[in-house]
């Protein structure tokens, strides 16, 4: 009886600060139509700042709280609002989303540069201790009872009053339904008397002193060996689930979805092992939260997950002809070639792993370019390629490429299959989910992939030759990027192209005139899976392997921000996108500690930009007027090409 005591106990309080998270996501939703990917980052740096207050320049422990949560937090709250999102009101998913992504890496980056010295220890006292380091706590329910700190409880009351308050606040006090309006009609609240800005900076500066918040509770239960900000980051990421128990609207209900999280995860931890393998029992705290996320996604029904804000109307993809596809796959190629005979060891390898980056950007094209459908999870359908080639022919044969794309191409599908009713970030955050279930379960599991080592992946071999040196990889990587791009510009412009195209615009209207949108999500899911195998499959040969580290989230994340900021309904924004991905982290070993956070400095400048252009640094109008890109990607095309005579005939 005292050890599920003890577990609940556990759940409960781990349940309270995922509330408190959750209840921070769903205020930043409902005053500003934008999900905060970056809350967990943000709480964060919330526990880096009060372990620098505390324990480094010895402030008092309270006035740090205060600091950090009612001064910080808000300050950079109003910061962010007003340099980043102010101008994306009503945007496309996938834009906002990318903005949300890049604030994370951008602050992640932020943590790095400051709190990155492996030589200091950044550990976190509990809260209520006494003289002699003994922390307070009461004994409850007898012998057989349990013991509960004074810190818990704190977490928990704390947790309860913030979710009652708020959503009373929201829907009571004037100034929180002006805040809820302001996301539908600014003009009609402006009228109201009110500043539609001013009520946006306060959701933003909630959302913070709340993740805020959370991040200072957190420190002393998760920082008393030392606070890791990725750690704490993806520890947060598990107020996800709880916020979309709530539907991302009710404050209560998100409350009641952390504790259920909380109680299950602990009960799992300590019933399981043992009943189940070693490996998966090893990770339960990092499968369970996600696999919750992914469960509740698929239970609640799709009528309740209504977007917040205004839709955006996107202007179609430009078609790229079939000789503009040709010429830029041999350009591409002959520059690679050219290069190739040039550069040494180090830039050949980068360039390989940036092509391979490219063709798994080329994925995300086809997926979310075209078809208007967000994918956090390519990198582990690159995993899964690579995988599969490493362990089938012999580890590097043209029969285990052909394995490779085929087996990723089917997990795609697979996965496509219930996630089919989501669309926007409810199917965003089910690929994230997704992805994370596999990094833990699969991918970090000891029984798959060892621990500290990776699974060994052979090159394709070359006709005529007993080995591939990293020269003709590159130029190999080179031919498939360029074969892919064809492949994605023959999609464009075939029927199948435009009838993804006529999805995204409008799934009801897709619908209307009789066309089936399952089978056209799951052929889409599945190529685009494929094809990030494939990828998979030349990023493990270049290195020799494939391990867990190569398909964090944090990964998938950044090959997307990359991707979108140069253009991601583009061939070349693509194969950019793949490039930056792999080119910075080599820069920023060569730079001085000052400009460490290269990446975050990067994303930074490419938010801005692509609040100021919905299609990326490619679809800037200066730059289409004047550059002509190799594949055509900025050309002018006849408008008749963009008519689906499909779509037409069955309207």
């Amino acid at each position: 009886m005292s050890t599920f005591l003890a577990f609940t106990v556990l759940g409960i309080v781990s349940g309270a600060v995922y509330a408190i998270l959750a209840t921070g996501l769903v205020v930043t939703y409902n005053t500003t139509g934008v999900f905060n990917f970056a809350q967990g980052a943000v709480g964060a740096v919330a526990a880096f700042s009060y372990w620098q207050l505390w324990q480094a320049w010895h402030w008092p422990f309270l006035l740090a709280i205060l600091f950090v949560v009612l001064v910080e937090a808000p300050v950079l709250a109003v910061a962010v609002e007003f340099v980043f999102f102010r101008r994306i009101h009503g945007a496309s998913v996938e834009r906002s989303l990318m903005v949300s992504l890049g604030l994370l890496v951008i602050l992640l980056g932020v943590a790095t540069i400051f709190w990155s010295n492996p030589d200091v220890v950044r550990s976190v006292p509990p809260y209520f201790t006494q003289a002699n380091g003994t922390v307070l706590s009461v004994h409850l329910f007898g012998a057989n009872g349990v013991t509960l700190q004074y810190q818990e409880i704190m977490i928990v009351v704390i947790a309860a009053v913030v979710s009652v308050a708020l959503g009373l606040f929201l829907r009571r006090v004037r100034i929180g339904v002006a805040m809820r309006a302001v996301v539908d009609d600014p003009e009609l609240v402006a009228m109201s008397g009110a500043k539609p800005y001013r009520m946006s900076q306060t959701g933003w500066a909630i959302g913070f002193m709340l993740a805020g918040l959370a991040g200072v509770l957190l420190a002393p239960i998760v920082g008393q060996t030392g606070l890791t900000a990725d750690q704490l980051t993806l520890l947060a990421l598990n107020g996800f689930a709880a916020a979309v128990v709530g539907r991302l609207r009710n404050l209560p209900m998100t409350f009641v979805g952390a504790i259920a999280l909380g109680l299950i995860t602990q009960y799992c931890v300590g019933y399981l092992p043992g009943h189940i393998n070693a490996g998966l029992a090893s990770v339960l705290t990092e499968v369970i939260p996600v696999a919750f996320l992914f469960v509740v996604l698929l239970v609640i029904p799709a009528a309740r997950l209504a977007p917040a804000g205004r839709l955006s109307v996107r202007p179609v993809p430009k078609v790229v002809t079939g000789r503009q596809s040709v010429a830029g796959a041999i350009l591409l190629v002959a520059l690679v070639a050219v290069l190739a005979a040039m550069v040494g060891e180090t830039a050949l390898a980068t360039m390989s792993q940036g092509l391979a980056f490219g063709i798994v950007g080329l994925s995300l094209v086809l997926l979310v370019g075209y078809a208007g459908q967000v994918s956090l999870c390519q990198l582990t359908f690159m995993g899964i390629g690579a995988y599969t080639m490493g362990k089938a022919f012999g580890g590097g044969s043209w029969w285990g490429l052909v394995l490779a794309v085929v087996v990723s191409g089917a997990v795609g599908a697979v996965v496509a299959l219930p996630a089919l009713r989501l669309r926007g970030l409810y199917l965003a955050l089910a690929t994230f989910a997704f992805g994370e279930v596999m990094y833990s379960a699969f991918f970090s599991n000891s029984t798959v992939i060892p621990d500290g080592t990776s699974i060994n992946v052979g090159r394709v071999p070359l006709p005529f030759m007993h080995g591939v040196s990293d020269r003709a990889m590159l130029v190999e990587v080179a031919v498939a990027a360029a074969l892919c791009a064809l492949v994605v510009g023959l999609v464009r412009r075939s029927a199948f192209g435009r009838r993804l195209v006529a999805m995204s615009d409008s799934p009801a209207a897709y619908a209307t005139v009789g066309l089936n949108s399952v089978r056209t999500k799951v052929i889409v899911f599945a190529l685009s899976a494929a094809m990030a195998g494939l990828g998979g499959v030349f990023y493990a040969g270049q290195q020799g392997g494939i391990g867990a580290n190569d398909v964090q989230f944090i990964g998938s994340l950044t090959l997307l921000l990359w991707v979108v900021i140069w253009g991601v309904r583009t061939v070349s924004g693509a194969l950019l996108g793949g490039m930056t991905a792999a080119v910075l982290p080599v820069l920023q070993t060569h730079l001085p500690p000052s400009l460490a956070d290269l990446a975050g400095l990067a994303a930074g400048i490419g938010i801005v930009l692509l609040a100021q252009s919905p299609e990326g640094i490619l679809g800037m109008e200066w730059l289409t007027n004047r550059v002509h890109l190799p594949f055509g990607d900025t050309a002018d095309v006849p408008r008749e090409l963009f008519v689906d005579h499909e779509v037409a005939s069955a309207a």
